[in-house]
């Protein structure tokens, strides 16, 4: 078995690695090791962290290792050779180590209405503070690999961080109202939210957090497709005004009923099957409707009921068939409905609303009488 003199790592040129094993278990009492800046000498028997040593040069005797002595019972002095493991472990922090969410968190804005697929990205800082915590609850789950990477053990706090990301932004989202689209000048409060709730875990295995930054949250632009399509009608309906927005709408699908002509799918021509009859006469009722409340707001006058014409303003009659526009209405006899002075039949009860002729004297009577008020003939009907 070779006998080890000079204990020394030299560190690896990107500084991406946070634990080496020396490559080797037997040393002896008068041996050099050699600790560099940014590094802990970490002397670990039996699976115990005993011994450690900051940068600096020594030679190992029994003072400078007094927890491994009363291990390794040996006597004092001469070269005695004695068994362990040595673990470089890196001191400097560490800032760039980054994190996202490998999983979309699917929610509603609440604002716009549409699903949105939110993902999280940004950076964190770590640092070994306390060696001994760190060696005896993490070293053990990494193997015998000589060189453990901080890609190797962030993987471990990966789940953690992102579950206390995502809950927060859900909880700003849902919760609290935010839009996605409102929510960037809140990186920072989310940012210091979801420190303070991981920090306890990495504390728990010896790792401090120096910094931790939510540097975007984003989702598809299939999803912003959406959002930018309702912001363009509404945009619409702001600038040109409800009712014509919705004459627009009705020419709209106007255009798409007309375009679904026979010789597409099944589905297709079911759709226009139906449009053509009963769909078709609904749209064109809602259209006429709609334009002739716009031109009624265009002209400023009443709308003709018998031919739709808008008149100006103070006029009587229809301009355009003659028909009188203010009718008087009159109680129905039967139910006391209120009707239009020339409505032949009640619009709730369907009474008759024609005066009754005398066969007699031919005096006209109201509707519903049975005998002439002139002249008490029976009528008929």
């Amino acid at each position: 078995m070779a006998i080890i003199d000079v204990i020394k790592f030299n560190g690896i040129a990107n500084r991406n690695w946070l634990v080496y094993r020396y490559p080797g278990d037997s040393f002896v009492y008068g041996s050099q090791l050699i600790v560099g800046e940014g590094q802990i000498a970490v002397f670990v028997k039996g699976g115990r962290a005993l011994d450690y040593f900051t940068a600096g040069t020594y030679k190992l005797k029994a003072q400078n290792i007094p927890l491994l002595q009363p291990v390794i019972n040996l006597p004092f002095g001469g070269r005695t050779p004695f068994s362990a493991e040595i673990f470089f472990i890196n001191t400097t922090a560490k800032l760039d180590v980054l994190w996202g969410t490998s999983d979309p968190i699917s929610l509603i804005d609440p604002k716009y209405g549409v699903r949105l697929r939110v993902r999280a990205f940004g950076q964190m800082g770590l640092k070994i503070t306390n060696f001994r915590v760190f060696l005896t609850e993490l070293i053990g789950a990494v193997g015998d690999a000589q060189v453990v990477k901080y890609d190797t053990v962030i993987s471990y706090f990966k789940g953690v961080t992102v579950s206390k990301v995502k809950t927060i932004i859900s909880d700003m989202i849902i919760n609290q109202k935010i839009s996605v689209l409102e929510i960037a000048p809140r990186l920072e409060d989310i940012s210091e939210k979801a420190q303070d709730s991981i920090t306890g875990e990495f504390e728990r295995f010896g790792i401090d957090i120096i910094n931790f930054y939510l540097s975007s949250i984003n989702f598809p632009d299939e999803d912003f497709d959406m959002i930018n399509k309702l912001l363009g009608e509404k945009a619409a309906f702001d600038i040109i005004g409800e009712n014509r927005y919705n004459v627009k709408r009705s020419f709209d699908v106007m255009e798409a009923a007309a375009g679904n002509e026979v010789g597409g799918s099944m589905a297709a021509a079911g759709m226009g099957f139906g449009l053509g009859a009963g769909g078709g006469m609904a749209i064109g009722n809602t259209f006429a409707q709609t334009a002739g409340t716009v031109m009624h707001n265009a002209v400023g006058g009443p709308s003709c009921k018998a031919c739709g014409h808008a008149n100006e303003v103070g006029a009587k009659f229809c301009g355009n068939c003659g028909d009188k526009l203010s009718k008087e209405q009159i109680e129905c006899y039967s139910c006391q409905t209120l009707v239009d002075e020339d409505a032949k039949f009640c619009s709730n009860c369907g009474s008759s609303m024609m005066s009754k002729p005398c066969p007699g004297c031919n005096k006209e009577n109201k509707p519903g009488t049975k005998f002439c008020a002139e002249c008490g003939t029976k009528l008929g009907g």
